[in-house]
């Protein structure tokens, strides 16, 4: 047992209501061409990492459609109101008028929502495309952005877009997914220097080089990075393993896995 079970937070993982789960978890499946390890279940999300020593969880579901937003919305909130151990990301999507992003927005944050997540490539819009610009203005300087990064099969979240995006809206914290960049992460050292952007780790370490892996982490800074699992897509023991195994020191380790989550999402100093 390592020193930090029980104290690791995972800040991305998918749930979906059970008539749905094996559905959803089945498009993912498909989209990324990768076996799914797990149901999508919350229920299976919390056993696994509570035995793999996670004590929270960030949670979220994409709308693909405008009138998903809602629904999906009210789901996650009332998980988090079973669970405490939950902590909610919203979804939006950039078919919303203005107005409706607006009010969603305000009404999530008076949920207790702690984030927003979006993909632009399940989604379907350009990340930097100044028509979507009204979700981040709806968002900044109030919740942090969880971001899909990368894919080098499309470029709507291409990392250059993600940059794009913390230049042109300063005082929105964004994590960009993946160390910022899903299968092209020779480029994730273009976001060096930019103190909004922050990344997590998952569907990364087991495709990643670990020394390369590790560079990348002090090449950016371990203050800016925060260990996930992306469930279902990855077992919550797996990834805090293969976390685990790279040659950090002991100190970045606690911040990864639990220290930058509790500062950049619940805003503890």
């Amino acid at each position: 047992m390592n020193e930090f079970f029980g104290k690791i937070i995972d800040t991305h993982a998918h749930i979906y209501p059970e008539k749905i789960a094996s559905k959803a978890v089945d498009a993912i499946g498909k989209f990324y061409n990768i076996p799914m390890c797990e149901d999508g279940m919350v229920e299976t999300l919390t056993r696994l990492g509570r035995e793999a020593g996670v004590s929270r969880f960030v949670v979220h579901s994409l709308a693909t459609t405008p009138k998903q937003v809602v629904s999906i919305n009210n789901y996650i909130y009332s998980e988090c109101q079973k669970d405490p151990s939950l902590i909610g990301f919203a979804t939006l999507h950039p078919g919303l008028s203005e107005r409706e992003l607006n009010d969603e927005v305000e009404r999530v944050i008076s949920m207790g929502m702690q984030g927003i997540k979006l993909h632009p490539d399940f989604q379907k819009f350009f990340a930097d495309d100044p028509e979507v610009f009204k979700m981040y203005e709806a968002v900044e300087g109030r919740l942090p952005i969880l971001f899909h990064a990368g894919d080098n099969r499309y470029t709507f979240s291409a990392p250059e877009r993600i940059i794009n995006i913390a230049k042109e809206f300063p005082l929105l914290d964004i994590i960009a997914a993946h160390f910022g960049a899903y299968s092209c992460w020779e480029r994730s050292i273009f976001y060096k220097g930019l103190d909004n952007v922050y990344f997590d780790t998952c569907s990364t370490l087991a495709f990643l080089d670990k020394d390369r892996a590790a560079w990348l982490i002090n090449y950016l800074g371990e203050d800016r990075f925060m260990f996930s699992t992306d469930f279902p897509m990855w077992k919550p023991k797996e990834e805090t393993e293969r976390f685990l195994a790279l040659k950090l020191t002991d100190a970045q380790r606690e911040k990864i896995l639990y220290k930058n989550a509790e500062r950049i999402i619940l805003k503890k100093r």
